[in-house]
């Protein structure tokens, strides 16, 4: 009795007219798991130890009348609205955000529909500036997010699409951003237009000469962003691609073993041999 008890309060802070933090309405949805009843799956999912299918949901408990019955748009009982927007397929109540339920990702998305479309390599809604603008990755969705690793596809935070086609949540962007990296995680292609970056990068090498004893000095690199292999004037600021422009660039392994052999033979710093 006790435990029916502690978890009928959980509902009862769970559940008001307004909803919860994640969703406005005014229902409960019975979980298929395991029969409780919660406003939402993420609420379930947060007090459980499994999760709730929201696919699998056939019941619903109105907050106004605490009627139980089948999902559906309003109360059967008292004719209350459960939600001003509602999908029938993921039993989605909510405000009106302009949703709308997309076939291909299976989930609802916030729309309007007309703003978005389905990119059928890439299996996901993107915005329509993106059509024929973007560089495709096969099934890029279903990849956790390689900053959080936490799920895109069906997350709530809106996903970002970088230059190179990968997908980060927009937070951990932005969080990405502010700590100064402006790389993606997974290629090292630069996050987004570097060119006044670079024009930046020129001035401060312009105006800053290396030593005598490396002048005319040249490495070999990667660049990151067009993947082209280049022989490079050398310099502490850092080496321009001479294809693309890019200071995204890399040293090659065996270059680097030399740089650093050369850097040790003019006693710049010393370090011992492994």
């Amino acid at each position: 009795v006790r435990t029916r008890r502690r978890e009928a309060n959980i509902w009862t802070n769970m559940a008001s007219a307004a909803g919860c933090e994640h969703y406005v309405r005014s229902c409960l949805l019975k979980a298929p798991c395991c029969g409780k009843l919660y406003v939402c799956r993420l609420c379930h999912d947060a007090e459980e130890n499994h999760q709730m299918d929201r696919f699998r949901v056939r019941e619903v408990q109105c907050s106004e009348c605490q009627t139980v019955q089948q999902a559906q748009q309003s109360c059967q009982q008292c004719h209350v609205q459960f939600g001003e927007y509602y999908c029938d397929i993921c039993h989605l109540f909510d405000k009106d955000k302009q949703q709308y339920h997309c076939q291909p990702c299976g989930i609802c998305r916030i729309g309007p529909r007309e703003k978005y479309f389905h990119c059928e390599k890439c299996n996901l809604c993107l915005a329509r500036d993106l059509h024929g603008n973007h560089k495709c990755v096969e099934n890029v969705s279903r990849q956790n997010c390689p900053v959080c690793m936490e799920d895109i596809h069906t997350s709530r935070i809106r996903a970002h699409v970088l230059p190179c086609g990968h997908l980060l949540h927009m937070t951990c962007f932005d969080d990405m951003v502010k700590t100064g990296v402006y790389r993606c995680p997974l290629c090292m292609h630069s996050a987004w237009n570097m060119d006044d970056q670079w024009d930046q990068i020129d001035i401060e090498i312009s105006e800053s000469p290396m030593p005598t004893e490396y002048q005319g000095a040249t490495v070999n690199i990667i660049c990151n962003d067009c993947q082209a292999h280049c022989t490079v004037p050398f310099h502490v600021l850092g080496m321009k691609c001479n294809r693309c422009g890019s200071y995204n660039t890399a040293l090659q392994v065996q270059t680097l073993y030399t740089y650093i052999c050369h850097i040790h033979q003019n006693h710049f710093f010393f370090f011992k041999r492994p």
